[in-house]
């Protein structure tokens, strides 16, 4: 074979074995390249799944997605009141809270200083007047009973026990169902010595509240009574007026 031709078949292997050692160089880096990312998976996979072991995957989707996210304030809870109010009393008062009956199953509610006076929890509660009697000193309650004023001769019962509330003592009633059928001149008369401006126009089924002190004056602003009348084209029970609610805050006594 001529010199020339040897070289130049020389040179082609060099050629062919110099590709080769590259291409195999390629394959190793790829086939390394690819164990490496296929450990990295892994380890992520891993990783998560310690971070939220017991999640669902929809929920650790969703959290994935929530974390671009702006948080979200939630506003806290209003803080309960005394006796359901929307605000805080002063410090210095009492609060209290006057709900009428409303139909024949929504009894009437007297609230006192957050303490039901009279209401269905207590079982002191009744159709006709329901009074409760607090001593305005202490804020103790003193009494709580109900009159029936549709059945029974308990007008003059209710006006004993009016009349027999202590000085300085605060009267809180409200209605139930019916409070003038058998409410006669004596106990009208008693109640409006109290203060009262409705007592009188009271008519079957009125819804009635009131707030009276007696042997002591409370201030002016303070809401004390409330009327709704029974009209069969405007009631909300059949038969019965919408119930009627008073609240506020008295002042305590100074000492």
């Amino acid at each position: 074979m001529p010199p020339e031709t040897r070289v130049q078949l020389r040179g082609r292997c060099e050629r062919v074995s110099e590709g080769t050692v590259w291409l195999l160089s390629r394959c190793v880096f790829k086939a390394i390249f690819f164990v490496f990312a296929s450990m990295c998976a892994w380890y992520s996979g891993y990783l998560l799944a310690e971070l939220i072991p017991d999640a669902p995957l929809s929920s650790a989707i969703y959290s994935i997605r929530s974390m671009g996210e702006r948080p979200v304030l939630k506003a806290p809870a209003p803080k309960r009141q005394k006796c359901d109010h929307w605000t805080a009393c002063p410090h210095n008062s009492y609060a209290y809270r006057l709900l009428s009956g409303g139909g024949r199953n929504k009894y009437a509610k007297i609230c006192f200083e957050d303490e039901l006076l009279i209401g269905e929890r207590t079982g002191n509660v009744g159709r006709g007047i329901n009074i409760a009697i607090v001593n305005y000193a202490t804020g103790n309650l003193t009494a709580a009973q109900y009159f029936d004023m549709y059945e029974g001769d308990n007008s003059e019962p209710m006006t004993t026990f009016i009349q027999s509330a202590p000085p300085r003592a605060l009267l809180l009633m409200a209605t139930h169902d019916d409070g003038s059928t058998r409410l006669k001149a004596n106990a009208k008369a008693a109640i409006e010595a109290l203060g009262s401006r409705e007592i009188r126009n009271m008519k079957f089924r009125s819804s009635w509240v009131f707030l009276a002190a007696k042997g002591f004056e409370l201030p002016s602003g303070i809401e004390r009574e409330k009327i709704n009348h029974s009209d069969n084209s405007k009631n909300r029970y059949s038969g019965w007026p919408a119930e009627i609610q008073i609240e506020g805050c008295i002042p305590k006594e100074s000492r």
